[in-house]
Parts: C-alpha cells; sequence; structure tokens
C-alpha cells in the first residue's frame, strides 16, 4: 500500500469533497484522515489517503486533472510513518486574543524539541469586553528526554507572561 498526504485549496463550493474523494475511490483508495475547512471564502483542507501501490501513478495524475480543470489547487507527497517516540498529550490555551500567542508557544516548543501533531486555532468575539477571545487546542509529541509533567511547568510559565490560561486535556496514547 502507498500512503498520500494531499494539500487542497480552493474556491469554497459545493462539490469539492465529492470530486476528491471520487478520485481516491476510483483508484481504490482509502480515505484515512482529513481535517478540512472554510476560511474566508477558500475550501482548504490535508488528507490522508491509502492505495494500492501499482495504481500510485494513475493517481498523481488524476489529481492533477482536478488542479487543471480549475477545481482545486492541490500538492501530494508520498508519505512515510516516521512518527517519534514518546509520550503525547493535548492542551487547550484560551485568552485575549493578541499577536504572537502562536509564535511564542511554537517557539518554546521548538525549543524544547516537543513536536506538534495536531494544532487548532480559533478566534471568536469576547462576549462582554469587546475585542476577542483567542483559542487553541494541540497535542503535542515530547521528546523521550522531557516529562509530561516538565513540559506543563514550561508552558504553564509562558502562559502566565502571555496572559492565557492552559488546560491539560489528556495524555494521548
Amino acid at each position: 500500500m502507498a500512503s498520500f498526504v494531499i494539500s487542497v485549496l480552493g474556491d469554497d463550493r459545493a462539490g469539492l469533497v465529492e470530486a476528491l474523494s471520487g478520485v481516491v475511490a476510483g483508484h481504490g483508495g482509502n480515505w484515512e484522515q482529513s481535517h478540512m475547512t472554510q476560511l474566508a471564502g477558500k475550501f482548504a483542507g490535508v488528507v490522508l489517503v491509502t492505495l494500492p501501490s501499482q495504481r500510485a501513478e494513475g493517481f498523481g495524475a488524476a489529481l492533477e486533472s482536478l488542479e487543471h480543470s480549475g477545481l482545486l489547487h492541490l500538492s501530494f507527497e508520498e508519505g512515510r510513518d516516521r512518527r517519534a517516540p514518546g509520550a503525547s498529550i493535548e492542551i487547550r490555551i484560551m485568552g485575549n486574543d493578541h499577536p504572537g500567542i502562536v509564535h511564542e508557544l511554537s517557539r518554546l516548543l521548538a525549543s524544547r524539541n516537543v513536536s506538534i501533531d495536531d494544532l487548532e486555532t480559533t478566534t471568536r468575539p469576547a462576549p462582554m469586553a469587546g475585542g476577542s477571545v483567542f483559542e487553541a487546542v494541540a497535542i503535542l509529541r515530547l521528546p523521550t528526554s522531557l516529562s509530561s509533567d516538565d513540559l506543563v511547568d514550561q508552558v504553564a510559565a509562558l502562559a502566565a507572561d502571555l496572559m492565557v490560561d492552559v488546560e491539560i486535556l489528556d495524555e494521548v496514547p
């Protein structure tokens, strides 16, 4: 079996997922995992598919036909399983939105060799004070040399500096 990671971007309209999933199904592929969303009138997503290795070359050409038709802008690469060893934790960060939150958090994580397996962020209007509330949920994979307790302490110290709240949701297998 071959694995492919596909990123997609296009003007949002009905039928985009159907077109992409039709190419996957037409090549005997399995839609393994995806995250898709509408952002500012654009449809954006990333998909992991697996398919029989002998169908890989034709699959790429079929994906390119979606792009040539103007339906979606696509990029795809053959994937491989390279999940780093180490514990994973899930955290939630919430507070008043201001520039630099993601940058400061990602800088701390990179300096500790922590991998971000998943990150979702959003802003929404603050209920009573005007402005916006920032919220992020992340699954972090720790290097074997860093304990989850140590990382939690470091993220909590950063959260105090950024004036946001951090909650550890769970250790992830």
